[in-house]
């Protein structure tokens, strides 16, 4: 199985479409950790979505999506670069206890504490320039309300998203209101307007049909009275992009001092990335050899703990 991202367009109209099936690369992410049925519905969620929003990306780079919580789940982060490489995870409190119905606000949002982060990340970088990144507080019932409620304030762009996630399946519909140009055609008084027609045709669509059925089918079934250009697909797949030399990075930004006390009391500083799982070992040599060489710091977004 490949997964897949296909755009479309409604012709003579500002609407653009996407929907994605990413059910592979997210059976490559849950191998790496076993999180409750809420969370894989939730972080499952998300990973549709990044592949949703990078695949109009205008630059080489990446598409960082973060949701904090001060909830029992303090962390989910999806990343997907240009190319729909793809990497998630996530990260619950130590004493955590999660239902399988719990919800997004009452995971993430329990004291009204929860941010959304959306970080536009080039990878080759012109002088002086920066990552772009919006912060905005948790706005949404769920992470499609969310990311809607997001772009309408942010980017002014009317967005809908509808995602399905459960521990086989991912995949998700989008839908976007483009600013109007030359060669749309006019609406007659007794006519639907385009956006509000995808939407509704759109809104029919169901949580249980989206998990149960490929994208090719879904679009068949909302759409197929319309006139529906169709482009070349393209293929998410999982990929993490740490190192060694991104992990030195990170551990560089401790200071030495942080690292030193800790070589003294574990001997070495063993580090999993959060992502794939990769396991890396510095020793004493490795750690001196950190602090002498002037390196630009990257970061790892997220690593874990220090530990023996």
């Amino acid at each position: 199985m490949t997964d897949t991202l296909q755009k479309f367009m409604f012709e003579n109209t500002a609407v653009r479409g996407e929907l994605v099936d990413v059910s592979e690369t997210w059976k490559h992410v849950q191998a790496r950790r076993d999180y409750p049925a809420a969370v894989k519905t939730i972080l499952g969620e998300m990973l549709s979505a990044a592949a949703l929003l990078s695949a109009n990306l205008k630059f080489n780079g990446a598409i960082v999506m973060q949701i904090h919580g001060d909830g029992p789940l303090r962390l989910l982060v999806v990343e997907c670069d240009s190319d729909l490489n793809m990497r998630a995870t996530a990260k619950l409190a130590e004493t955590a206890v999660i239902a399988d119905d719990a919800t997004l606000p009452q995971l993430v949002n329990l004291n009204g504490g929860g941010r959304f982060v959306i970080t536009l990340d080039p990878k080759d970088k012109l002088p002086g320039q920066q990552a772009y990144q919006g912060i905005v507080p948790l706005d949404g019932e769920s992470v499609a309300t969310v990311i809607e409620n997001y772009m309408m304030r942010s980017e002014q762009l009317d967005t809908r998203l509808w995602l399905a996630a459960d521990a086989n399946v991912s995949r998700g519909l989008l839908l976007q209101k483009l600013p109007h140009e030359g060669g749309i055609k006019a609406v007659s008084g007794d006519e639907m307007e385009p956006w509000d027609r995808s939407v509704m045709l759109a809104s029919t669509l169901r949580t249980e049909e989206l998990l149960s059925t490929d994208i090719e089918t879904v679009m068949r079934r909302l759409f197929w009275e319309e006139d529906i250009r169709i482009f070349d697909p393209k293929h998410p797949n999982f990929l993490c992009s740490c190192t060694r030399e991104k992990v030195g990075s990170m551990l560089k930004m401790l200071g030495q001092a942080e690292v030193d006390s800790a070589l003294e009391e574990m001997g070495k500083l063993a580090i999993d990335c959060d992502f794939c799982g990769q396991h890396y070992e510095f020793d004493p040599v490795d750690c001196a050899q950190l602090f002498v060489t002037e390196a630009p710091v990257e970061t790892l977004i997220p690593a874990s703990p220090i530990k023996h």
